[in-house]
């Protein structure tokens, strides 16, 4: 696709603070272990779809040298749009936190066994595995999918491995000619022997059965989601210092970007898991940065699952943090969910259900990608039992858009709070408390 952006262009005298002609986007991704380009590669198939659709243009090229340099912790791409008869231009870049997300993932078998002891426990023991069940049934059944899954594998094995043992006594005393009652003897003692070796070779193969169903988890997610949700719990609801130091770094290069004159936008994405750590990098950012600054700042959560981490006991750090930016008069914070996603807190506050929400707090505005109305039958029919191809509808094309289109929000002439001002928040969002635990500090 040929795009004629002419960098010359000018805008209208009459144009307001609400459009965008240069945006910096920064995504963090969910608990992905995996290279980001396969978000530039989605970004670049899901835009050429929703153009044509929508009839507007946005071509994607690599991101300018100068913006990227040589650190692999640095990955971007840079986007030219025409939309709306307007031309913007839009520097992407993915907050990387996927070496942290491998780091968690080693260990093997053993470890991700002990992190479903722990994690199960730490939920059940503390109410919060009930109120979450409260809150949306849909998130706690996929949290549940990989313990289940995980017992049936382990118990699988077990029934292999004494199935497997059984076979082998039968063997070994018609083999041997035992019969009950008879005295001790070398042959008995031959059999007590034999049987111990034969309960080492049995619980090999068991091993390997639960290394063959590790080995097909691409297919399952069960040893993904369970490291998933295990890091979540990991301090029972506290950042880990490697991702406390990860956000600490996501907000210097948020910081920066704002203090760049060139972008008229500055806008923070946030999806599934990534999404209350862009609530945690863009908190931070605005403790430290002055009122009045030129770009305007806006906070994108999509398919959020705050109460996973919020409604635990130490999570003081990630309410503090949803209690202040609550109430910023100088952000824009929009969190869009559909109900149709099973895998996160659909139309849940994720500040109102944590329970801290306050008498000024004017934020997130709670909107749904009302996946039954923005998506055709058809696509709804091909997508039905593609549990985590809908958890990342919100990166996707939609067929019958609705005023949720990513690809507008992201490289179109708009703010974010341009673009939601006048939209009020969706009639179903749950916004009471459900947290048992609402501290912000210990």
């Amino acid at each position: 696709m040929s795009i004629n952006l002419s960098p010359e262009q000018t805008t209208d005298a009459g144009e307001t603070a609400a459009t965008v002609r240069r945006r910096k986007l920064f995504y963090v991704p969910g608990f992905d272990p995996f290279h980001p380009r396969r978000y530039r590669e989605l970004y670049r198939k899901e835009s050429a779809i929703q153009a044509e659709i929508s009839g507007y243009q946005i071509a994607l090229t690599a991101q300018a040298p100068e913006k990227t340099g040589s650190d692999p912790s640095t990955y971007g791409w840079h986007l030219r749009a025409m939309i709306e008869d307007q031309s913007i231009e839009t520097d992407v870049e993915v907050l990387i936190w996927s070496d942290i997300v491998k780091e968690n993932m080693t260990g093997g078998i053993t470890r991700t066994y002990l992190q479903l002891l722990r994690t199960a426990w730490l939920y059940a023991r503390t109410g919060t595995f009930q109120r979450l069940m409260w809150l949306r049934k849909g998130p706690v059944i996929a949290a549940l999918y990989p313990v289940v899954v995980l017992l049936l594998q382990a118990c699988a094995a077990l029934v292999c491995v004494v199935a497997l043992h059984a076979l082998f006594d039968v063997a070994l005393l018609s083999g041997l000619g035992l019969a009950l009652g008879e005295a001790p003897g070398p042959s008995s003692l031959l059999a007590v022997a034999s049987s111990a070796v034969a309960w080492a070779v049995d619980a090999w193969f068991g091993w390997k059965l639960l290394q063959v169903f590790k080995a097909l988890d691409r297919h399952v997610y069960a040893h993904y989601l369970m490291h998933d949700f295990a890091f979540a719990a990991s301090q029972n609801g506290a950042y880990p210092a490697a991702l406390e130091r990860r956000i600490a770094e996501f907000s210097g290069e948020i910081a920066a970007a704002l203090s760049e004159p060139t972008y008229d936008e500055v806008l923070v994405v946030g999806h599934s898991s990534g999404a209350y750590i862009a609530v945690s990098a863009v908190a931070d950012v605005m403790r430290i940065l002055p009122l009045g600054r030129q770009s305007a700042l806006g906070l994108l959560t999509l398919g959020q699952v705050v109460p996973m981490v919020s409604f635990l006991p130490d999570a003081y750090r990630l309410r503090r943090d949803l209690q202040d930016l609550s109430h910023r008069s100088d952000l824009c914070w929009v969190d869009v969910s559909a109900p149709g996603d099973g895998c996160c807190f659909a139309l849940c506050d994720p500040v109102a259900v944590s329970g801290v929400a306050g008498t000024g707090t004017r934020w997130p505005l709670v909107v749904s990608a009302a996946f039954s109305q923005t998506l055709s039958p058809a696509k709804q029919a091909a997508l039905r039992w593609r549990f985590f191809r809908l958890h990342f509808q919100y990166l996707c094309a939609f067929d019958q858009p609705g005023d949720y289109d990513f690809f507008q929000i992201t490289a179109g002439p708009m703010t974010l709070e341009a673009r939601y001002r006048d939209r009020a928040p969706s009639r179903s969002r749950i916004d009471v408390t459900a947290s048992k635990f609402t501290a912000v500090d210990r």
